[in-house]
């Protein structure tokens, strides 16, 4: 398990390990999302990047705006 130190001013740096692991640059976005005590930090990619990530997918039986609760 890697840690990091929340700084004076509230900054967390990440470490080189997970920076390389997921390919990320200096001056990236990130989305933040708290579960109860958890913060998720998801890297925003560009649409260039997501291209091809659906790739035979099939679009059937999805649910439509009528099966929504």
């Amino acid at each position: 398990m890697v840690s990091a130190t929340l700084s004076s001013k509230y900054q967390l740096a990440i470490p080189k390990a997970i920076r390389e692991k997921l390919d990320l640059q200096a001056g990236q976005t990130f989305t933040l999302i708290t579960k109860g005590d958890v913060i998720e930090l998801i890297p925003q990619r560009s649409l260039d990047e997501a291209r091809g990530l659906f790739k035979g997918a099939n679009p059937n039986r999805y649910r439509d705006r009528r099966d929504r609760v």
